[in-house]
């Protein structure tokens, strides 16, 4: 990529690679992600997906490469990163105790924001992920597809520009999927988001990158995924083995 588009890039990945001793988690990832762009990273579990993705969002610091999000490098800018970025972990942390409306008051508050306007987001939020027949239950009595639904608000509240997303459907029954892929392909944000069924990705996703044992083997659109054969079988055979 040249530099002089390098701002048109809400997400960039230049050599990014995480070792832990012998072990290579991650190794010389290159992408690029455009503002406004649903992208399914996608690979078999054990990949590295989960590794990227915590690179990308300051949870883990690379051992080499740089991560930028929004043209800032996140090794240098974590705190300004963090204002920019929501990111839903894999069975992200919620309190169980607390009702949707309290989780989402309390993130509010802990991210300094005035009563008006974190009042005006709660509203949006609600309405944005379909929270509204369940906000005075404890969010431990609330099905899987809820509390996922409830943590997407959360990371949606301090309205970030980009979206990181970690396995978002995961243990859903399918009703429930096509809630969150509803829900997602209706944010209007640039959104990364970590997958390892193939069958879903061309209804989220605009793109594709696919990666193995921590190395990308293909970037492209689900069409030219399908396109390349014998690829498509591989991926698939990978999947079933998981």
């Amino acid at each position: 990529m040249s530099e002089e588009n390098s701002d048109e890039f809400m997400i960039e990945a230049k050599g990014l690679s995480k070792y832990y001793g012998d072990f290579i988690a991650v190794e010389d990832l290159n992408f690029s992600i455009r503002k406004g762009e649903v992208v399914a990273f996608l690979g078999p579990n054990g990949a590295g997906k989960s590794t990227t993705m915590k690179m990308l969002t300051g949870y883990l610091a690379p051992s080499a490469g740089v991560a930028r999000v929004c043209g800032l490098e996140v090794a240098n800018n974590r705190s300004l990163v963090a204002n920019r970025i929501g990111y839903l972990p894999e069975n992200g942390p919620l309190y169980e105790e607390m009702t949707p409306i309290g989780l989402l008051n309390f993130f509010g508050d802990a991210r300094s924001m005035d009563e008006s306007t974190k009042q005006d987001r709660i509203s949006q939020v609600i309405e944005q992920c379909a929270l509204q027949t369940v906000l005075s239950k404890p969010i431990g009595k609330l099905s899987r597809g809820f509390r996922q639904r409830v943590g997407m608000a959360n990371v949606l509240l301090h309205e970030p520009d980009v979206l990181i997303m970690d396995e978002p459907t995961a243990g859903l029954d399918p009703n429930q999927v096509l809630e969150v892929r509803k829900t997602i392909k209706g944010l209007g944000k640039t959104i990364l988001l970590s997958t390892h069924i193939l069958q879903e990705v061309p209804e989220v996703a605009d793109r594709i990158i696919l990666i193995h044992n921590g190395r990308l083997i293909f970037e492209g659109t689900p069409d030219e995924l399908k396109g390349e054969t014998s690829l498509d079988t591989w991926f698939n055979q990978q999947t079933l083995a998981a």
